[in-house]
């Protein structure tokens, strides 16, 4: 049964697991021998399907937007929340958006075959390491379809295959997205199995993919805690994940109280949906007075529900107090937790009990704290003077990013070109016997 008839079907078929199964074993199989091609892939081959896939996905910009308009009002009809329906949400800017991504990543430089850290042993063999593919790699994500066209680009140019996996609500735009990228490895004379957007919606897809280790290499989870937390549980492959983003900005008293107010502003309110958005405000005791009040007046415009502690609310009694639970949670949303600490040890202590190791930044003009903050805070990303809404692959130079990963290995915050490839030894002889 081909992928198409298996979606036309999914009444009947894609809802039994057993069918399901079969065709994600097929799925499997086409990535398989999809991968061993892009692996040997040269960069002008990889570049030109990537370039093609920003053309198309301009061009059909009117009919990725037809179809994300159909997701979007069954998701409002689904009643789904607001932060849902903002990743959801395309427009001709973020397609726009997309297709500049792909082609920064075009831009990048290639990883795959790049050797490094070559020496020259007693012996008289050379010895370092050569960057290389990891072959399959699973994502399943919910609700951006942006994330489709990054993935696929990044894995593309990485010199992957890649099983993808999108969200039921963002069917319609996924499968706009799929129809692109096919197009576009087909022009480049690419296998378009390097790319397969798994078309049905039937849940037990995700069962499989989490299962299937002689097809896929690493699954990388994108979405909501209980997604990431369900994949990390069930999965038999390798997993680059993050759970959640906790992030937190600390105003220390030898802060420039014109860049604190500006970055705490922004790294709230930029946007609300997002993993690197700070949802914890930490601030020196000896500034609060000066600093909290014109805070609250900039969030009370933007309509930002604060939670603070005691020594807070004596400060801004409109605030709400904070629940111990506050302190741990990703709000999402327009909410802030607000705690005035005694200074910077307080604060550091806060965030390793509290944080999830995301992004965490400190505004100060203390140096010698800057460089402690640096050291000491044990997050993927760690800021100074600089609002934790920088925590993004775009931002860091890496083009579209695969996702954030909180983990210790394999990789560690925006996961890039690099952050897809594995390593081998490599020995260079002439000759040499042992």
């Amino acid at each position: 049964m081909t992928a198409a008839a298996l979606n036309r079907d999914s009444g009947t078929q894609a809802g039994k697991k057993g069918s399901v199964a079969a065709y994600m074993q097929q799925v499997g199989e086409r990535a398989r021998t999809a991968a061993r091609a892009i692996a040997r892939a040269s960069t002008g081959e990889k570049n030109a399907a990537l370039f093609a896939l920003a053309d198309i996905l301009e061009a059909e910009s009117a009919a990725i937007l037809e179809a994300n308009a159909l997701d979007m009002r069954a998701a409002a009809a689904a009643q789904l929340e607001a932060a849902l329906l903002d990743r959801l949400e395309l427009n001709n800017n973020r397609v726009a958006a997309m297709a500049d991504g792909v082609r920064q990543v075009a831009a990048l430089p290639d990883p795959v075959g790049e050797m490094f850290d070559l020496k020259m042993r007693p012996s008289g063999i050379q010895v370092g390491r050569m960057r290389v593919p990891l072959g399959v790699v699973g994502i399943i994500y919910e609700s951006r379809p942006n994330v489709t066209a990054d993935a696929a680009s990044l894995c593309l140019k990485s010199g992957n295959a890649c099983v993808l996996r999108g969200g039921s609500e963002a069917q319609h735009s996924n499968q706009a997205i799929a129809r692109c990228i096919a197009r576009a490895l087909r022009e480049a004379h690419l296998p378009e199995d390097a790319v397969q957007v798994v078309e049905t919606t039937d849940r037990a897809a995700v069962g499989s993919l989490l299962t299937m280790p002689q097809y896929i290499d690493v699954v990388i989870p994108r979405g909501g805690k209980g997604l990431v937390a369900f994949v990390s549980e069930h999965a038999r492959v390798p997993v680059i994940k993050h759970l959640d983003g906790n992030c937190h900005v600390y105003i220390d008293d030898s802060a420039d109280l014109e860049k604190a107010i500006a970055i705490a502003v922004n790294a709230k309110t930029q946007r609300y949906g997002t993993c690197n958005t700070m949802e914890t405000l930490l601030v020196a005791a000896s500034i609060a007075e000066r600093v909290l009040p014109e805070l609250a007046r900039i969030y009370a415009g933007h309509g930002v529900e604060l939670r603070g502690c005691e020594r807070t609310r004596r400060i801004l009694p409109q605030a709400k107090l904070a629940s111990s639970e506050d302190w741990d949670t990703e709000y999402l949303a327009p909410i802030l937790a607000i705690k005035i600490v005694k200074g910077f040890d307080e604060a550091i202590e806060h965030i390793a009990l509290h944080g999830s190791q995301h992004t965490d930044s400190i505004v100060t003009e203390n140096y010698t704290l800057a460089r402690r903050f640096l050291r000491e805070v044990d997050s993927s990303s760690v800021m100074v003077n600089a609002s934790t809404r920088f925590a993004d692959g775009y931002e860091y130079g890496l083009g579209a990013e695969i996702g954030i990963s909180t983990d210790k290995f394999h990789a560690r915050g925006p996961v890039g070109l690099e952050g897809l490839t594995s390593t081998k030894w490599v020995v260079l002889g002439d000759g040499h016997v042992r």
